[in-house]
């Protein structure tokens, strides 16, 4: 028992000095590694982005800034490093131009939208970017207004001369996995979709990928004609206040938000900075668009999908038509 109980101690003690000496090794090198990851994602900033669309657009038209401005200006999170830029801004035919940004030293997120005016029907432009030092998540888009899918005039006026450029991008940017049914109805057929690690060659792209279908967006709304008929304005105002309600309540990135400045604020930007013009556009609730959602005690089912179908793969053929009925669904 004694030598067994002597064996013990003696492999204890060396484990314990094995620990001390190799454990600062250890320290230093994951130290090391965090930083390295760190500069990484520190090094890169989507507000190259931004400023490459504001000064575009303001070559284009007068931008003025909305009075949403004087309501959020920038602010820093309740941890008291992270950063939020908030930035928004009008035009004659903009109703919003508005950019929400978020960095600190592990993430940066960019949410950029351009909303026009219900006289003019043309798409939104959508650009939500999430980066971490070892994940990108990357939606853009020139969402539809009404329903590609469906309404193929629509698709027609907007998208078919902007297949080759989706078609560029799908090729440097594989679909990105699972999206569910329910949403398809705001994406179009040129949409990016996608998941890539960080590279400098992939941050370029994507910032190639977001040049180009800003400019393509710019382009549509310059020659865009102006509505005339009352009821066609109506039809496109009802159309973006669908958009914004589905938006508000199902958009996934409102959870970063909630964990950096509260639930509170986090719900008045949603709701009255990101996705404005839900108390302007419309009455509806979101059941009133989106029964479906409906649980039995009145309130909205949480779940991203009803239905519980997604698609694995692209649901668009390279001449923009939807495959959804024809592929797998998962």
């Amino acid at each position: 028992m004694e030598s067994c109980s002597s064996l013990s101690s003696s492999l204890s003690l060396k484990h314990s000095s094995l620990t001390t000496l190799i454990t600062p090794i250890n320290n230093n090198w994951r130290s090391r590694k965090i930083k390295s990851r760190v500069l990484q994602v520190s090094a890169f900033s989507y507000q190259k982005f931004i400023h490459f669309a504001l000064n575009e657009t303001k070559r284009q038209t007068v931008l003025v800034p909305s009075p949403l401005q004087e309501n959020f200006s920038p602010m820093t999170a309740m941890d008291g490093r992270t950063e939020l830029k908030l930035l928004s801004f009008q035009s004659p035919k903009i109703r919003l131009l508005r950019s929400l940004s978020v960095e600190n030293e592990a993430m940066q997120v960019l949410d950029f939208a351009v909303f026009a005016r219900p006289e003019f029907d043309v798409p939104i432009f959508c650009a939500n970017f999430f980066t971490t030092a070892s994940m990108n998540i990357i939606v853009l888009d020139l969402n539809p207004l009404h329903n590609v899918i469906v309404q193929s005039d629509y698709k027609e006026k907007y998208y078919k001369s902007l297949l080759p450029l989706g078609l560029k991008y799908a090729e440097l940017f594989p679909w990105g996995g699972k999206l569910t049914s329910e949403s398809l109805q705001f994406f179009s057929p040129i949409v990016i979709w996608t998941k890539f690690t960080s590279t400098q060659y992939r941050h370029d792209t994507l910032y190639s990928a977001f040049v180009d279908y800003y400019k393509a967006w710019l382009k549509l709304i310059e020659h865009a004609p102006e509505d005339k008929d009352a009821s066609q304005i109506i039809c496109n105002q009802e159309a973006q206040h669908k958009y914004l309600t589905w938006r508000a309540e199902k958009d996934p990135g409102h959870g970063i938000l909630k964990r950096l400045i509260g639930e509170s604020l986090a719900k008045d930007v949603v709701r009255n900075f990101l996705f404005n013009g839900i108390n302007e556009l419309g009455s509806k609730g979101f059941l009133d668009y989106f029964p479906e959602y409906c649980c039995e005690d009145g309130n909205i089912n949480k779940k991203r999908s009803i239905i519980g179908k997604s698609f694995e793969n692209r649901p668009w053929d390279a001449k923009g038509e939807f495959l959804g009925n024809n592929i797998k669904i998962y």
